[in-house]
This record gives structure tokens, sequence and C-alpha cells, in this order.
């Protein structure tokens, strides 16, 4: 075992890999070589630290050194200064990452992680994703000995679910559907075959947490896949992951390989009678293969479209044969309830939602990134003291979660604990865990627009509820948008709305009317305004918006009407200028060039 006196963790999860993080690598390499440190210091590319705000991200320890936004030009300064001669490079350093006496923060005191509590992210940013030596380190293919060696024959398995179910531990893919009762309900069925699949679709506009999760532990995750396969009789698990995906695809590959040629898949794992392999299927982007029944159509080589149920995947499902499936975060935590036990997980969180809940921060948020929260933290809690508040000292408006089958909660209920109920109960839902913060500047009628754009798309076009009834919203949210909208357009909205929840096949169109109705729930008043008004009260909707140049603050420039694409504005030198709306075609053009701040939206 070779032993090194620093090692230079660099993030390489999809956030700083498209920001040059590889790059970044090489240069380390070239340069701790150039100076005969190869023997001393070890380069070691990691998943996501979290905080992708701030990538790439290089983390040197043992000191802890958090270096954020760092170029491939830094490196030579880093190594020569750091690693040669002790030395941390201070304007480098992420800046809440050091103390009041210039001290270096471990992570756990820096704000941003302060209250996090990492279970399925335990190992991102902290191994090598493609080592399998790092993961077995870190307690790695342990859980799954202990399963095979203390829980065994049919009341072994029995005991491992009981587990489960006592954990608390429910379904992280969106539904919340307590985990342990759905592998009762697929080790049940007697069968020849049975399968284990893991969903990877990951579709939901501004939502990276499963992909975080495959680049930084995969193995965490075909370790609970082995798991549940000896608890419910299966030998063949896939994983449905989205061709989208590069890097998440090519460490699940690596992994894979590397657990079968460790024996930790394939045949008489640990030397027992258990045999378990897992292959996997990429997906080719269609949200509607989120939904479990037109995930398994999709791996069987069919059109990925829902069915009715029951019958259920755990009696019948893929190939037509009693089926377990759970999504990437699910799994992530199943090791560590089986090493820590039921109690230790049921610990945190709700009475009735237990443990953590990984989150996508996004949207107007100064701390874009991956977080992962105990149940009950607050909205209040995940934006302002985690996420770091809203930027340019705006106002926060409101946080949409769950996706396009979400809803939008309002400043009102930033001390509103999430869990699964308590955003159910304020017309959203905890979905995979995207979270989008809005300011002051977003358009609630457009925002609507926007995700009812997307389930339109993604439709299948199975059902009539969801294949028509979206789009006739969707044409009322535009006509509303585009100025001609009329009062009773509120009312076929709300109409249309509880008619697809109630009757579309599958969750994707009962929960399409998510956004709009939260919209209408909390901000009826921007849809009178675009009705009544005729007025965008966030300046969003151009067919709304009249540009005016304020005579007071107009220098006479000219420069915003030099900048006009359609020759709408007009004025002398030296004098104020004037826009005619009738031509304006609301680009904006003339308020970014203006410097001033003579021109106004209304």
């Amino acid at each position: 075992m070779e032993f090194y006196r620093s090692q230079v963790l660099v993030c390489t999860g999809t956030g700083c890999t498209s920001s040059g993080s590889k790059d970044i690598i090489a240069e380390f390499e070239a340069r701790i070589k150039e100076n005969g440190l190869e023997n001393e210091v070890k380069v070691v590319h990691t998943g996501c630290f979290g905080l992708c705000e701030t990538g790439p991200v290089v983390i040197v320890y043992p000191e802890g050194a958090f270096y954020s936004h760092i170029k491939v030009t830094d490196v030579a300064r880093i190594v020569s200064e750091h690693l040669l001669k002790g030395r941390i490079v201070r304007d480098l350093l992420y800046t809440h990452s050091v103390d009041e006496d210039d001290r270096i923060r471990s992570l756990d005191d820096v704000s941003f992680y302060k209250k996090q509590k990492r279970i399925a992210l335990r190992n991102c940013g902290v191994i090598n994703p493609e080592a399998i030596d790092e993961y077995i380190a870190f307690d790695g293919y342990k859980a799954l000995e202990k399963c095979l060696f203390e829980y065994t024959g049919d009341e072994g398995r029995d005991a491992i679910i009981d587990t489960i179910i006592k954990s608390g531990l429910r379904g992280r893919g969106g539904g919340g559907f307590p985990t342990g009762l759905k592998w009762k309900f697929a080790k049940a069925p007697k069968s020849d075959i049975k399968y284990v699949c893991c969903n990877a679709d990951e579709g939901d506009p501004g939502a990276f947490m499963d992909r975080s999760v495959l680049e930084g532990d995969p193995h965490a995750v075909l370790e609970a896949m082995a798991i549940a396969g000896y608890c419910i009789g299966a030998q063949q698990g896939y994983i449905y992951v989205r061709a989208e995906y590069p890097i998440a695809v090519h460490r699940l590959r690596i992994a894979i390989n590397q657990a079968r040629e460790y024996g930790l898949l394939g045949n008489n794992i640990f030397g027992t009678d258990f045999s378990f392999d897992i292959d996997l299927r990429l997906g080719s982007g269609a949200f509607v293969c989120g939904e479990e029944t037109a995930l398994l159509a999709s791996i069987e080589g069919g059109r990925g479209e829902p069915r009715p149920r029951p019958p259920f995947p755990a009696v019948k499902g893929l190939f037509g044969k009693p089926t377990l499936l759970n999504n990437v975060e699910t799994y992530a935590n199943i090791c560590q309830i089986i090493l820590n036990g039921a109690d230790w997980f049921a610990s945190m969180g709700t009475e009735k939602s237990k443990g953590t809940k990984v989150f996508a921060l996004g949207g107007k948020i100064v701390n874009t990134g991956l977080v992962e929260i105990p149940m009950g933290t607050t909205l209040r809690e995940v934006i302002f003291d985690i996420g770091g508040g809203i930027p340019n000292g705006r106002k926060f408006k409101a946080a949409q979660t769950g996706g396009p089958s979400g809803g939008c909660i309002p400043a009102s209920h930033l001390d509103t604990p999430i869990d699964y109920d308590n955003l159910t109960a304020i017309g959203s839902m905890m979905g995979s865990g995207g979270m989008i913060v809005m300011d002051e500047d977003n358009c609630m009628v457009n925002i609507a627009k926007f995700f009812l754009e997307f389930t339109v798309d993604e439709s299948c076009g199975k059902c009539p509820p969801c294949r028509i009834g979206t789009r006739r919203m969707l044409e009322i949210l535009e006509k509303i948008t585009s100025g001609n909208g009329e009062p009773e357009d509120l009312d076929k909205l709300e109409k249309l709305a509880t008619n697809i929840k109630a009757s579309a096949l599958c969750g994707l169109g009962q929960t399409a009317p998510n956004p709009v109705l939260s919209t209408l729930r909390y901000f009826r008043d921007e849809y009178e305004a675009h009705i009544y008004e005729h007025r965008c009260p966030a300046g969003v909707c151009k067919a709304l918006l009249n540009y005016h140049i304020d005579p007071e603050k107009c220098k006479g420039c000219s420069l915003c009407a030099r900048n006009c694409p359609v020759g709408a504005i007009t004025g002398e030198i030296k004098k104020p200028y004037v826009i005619d709306n009738a031509k304006c075609i609301k680009c904006g053009a003339c308020i970014e060039k203006c410097k001033f701040g003579a021109i106004e939206r209304k």
C-alpha cells in the first residue's frame, strides 16, 4: 500500500468537468512530476463536492484547503507554493472556508455544509468513483457481506426487509412509497425469475441528484441492488440510465466490470450460492420513462408508454415477471441502513418522513449545487442558510419543487418543514429533488407556462387527458401571456386541471397541472394583472411590455437608437429620445446599452 503526505482531490462531476477539471488534473500531474513530488502527492479525481457554484473545486489534504474557481493557470502556484513549500495560496481559497482568524475551516464548519447530513452523498467528493478499492476502504460491500452471512435463509431475508421497513425509508423518486413494503411485495410472489431495476432516468429540468450519485459513488447503487436481489430472490438487475449522462454511464460500466472481477457481481458472490448480475440499459431522454411501467416497457425494447395498474410491477413487471424498481437515491441509502440499523436512520427526519433528502438547488440562488438535508429542514434554512440567499439583493418570490410535477411555494411558506406530507399540503411535492428558486423578476404565469410546455412536449400521447387536456391548458396560458386572456380563462384552467389530475393514466399526466394550480393558488393576482390590466408585473411577458425612456434621465447619447434592430427609437443628440412601441419588438437591447438607467419596462 502506498502512502502520500498530500492528496489533491479534484471534482470531476459533470459541472466541474464542463469547466475544465480534466485539464486541471493533467496540469497537476505534470507539475507534480516536474517538481519530483510524484511519490509524495497523489491526485484523486472525485465526484461532485456539492458546491457547484464554486467549481472547478480542488481540495488539498491534510490541510483541507478548499480552492474554488480554479483555472489551469492556477495549478503551478498551488504546486510550487502549497505542495512544495507548505504555504497555502490564500487568494485562491473559497471565501467562506476561512474563519475570522484566517484559519482553514473544516467542511463541516462551512455554512453550505453545516446543516447538511450526507448519507446518499457520503462518498461523493471523497473517493475516486473509478477505484473499487477506495469504495471498499469506506466499508464498501460490507453490507452485502453482512446480509449474505448474518441474514441467511428465508427468515434472514425477511429480517433485512423488516429493517428497511422499520427505518422508515420512502422512495426518493417522487412518490414516497415505503421502500421496505415495496421489497416485501416483490418478495411475496413465487416465480422462477425476478428482476431488480434501478430508475436512473432523471428528467426533471434542473435536477441532477441521481446523476451525481452515479458519477461519485456508483458502487453504492450496485451493492444495494445486489442486496435487493438477495432479499426478493432475483438474479438479474438492470439500471435504466439516460444516455445524456455520459460520465455516469462510463463510471457505471467501470464499476460493474470491477465488481465482477472482484466476485461481487456474478456467480456465487462471496463464495455463497447467491448469484446476481447487473446490466445497463440506456434511455433516449423521454421524460415519461421516469414512470415505472413506461421504464420497464423501454427496457423490454418497446415504446416507453405507461400501462394501467394493477397489476403492479411487483407482481407482473419486466418481461411479465415480478420486478422491484427503486431510484438511485433510494438505493444509495440501503447499505447505510443495513450497517447502522433502522433506528439510526429513523432518528433523522420527521415522524412520517425519515432520513435525509438530496436536492439540486438552482435558479436565483447564490450557492447553486447539490445539498442533502435531514427531512424537516425548513425551506428558509435551505435557501438562506445553505443556499446563501438570493443574489444581487433581490427578494425571494417562490421555490419550485418536484420539477414539472411539483408546485411553486411562496414566501409565506418559507418556514414549512420539508417532508412528503408538508409539501403535498401546500400544493407542491417532493418529486425526485429539484428545487428551483425564483425572485421578483420571475413571472409566475410564465413559469407555469414553461413547465406545462415541457409536459406537453414529453407526453407519450397514450391517454386523452394528458395528450389533449394539457395542450388545452397550455393554449390558455399562451393566450393570457400574449395579452388576450379573459376572466373565464381562470375557471377553465382550474376545471381542466382538476379533470386531468383525476383521469390521466400515469403520474406524468396526473401531476402536470400542479405548477398551474399552485401559481393560481398563491399568485392569482399576477394572472389577474395579465388579464384585467394587460400587464405583466414582473416585466417578462413581451406582449404585455412597453418600453419608455425617462426624459429626465436621458442624456441624448443616441446609444439606444444605434443599437435598436428595428429603428423604433428616434431623437436628436443631447436631447431626450423616444421609443415607438408600435415598432418595438421588446428585445431589450436598448436597456442593455443605456448607461444612465433611463429606459424602463412597464
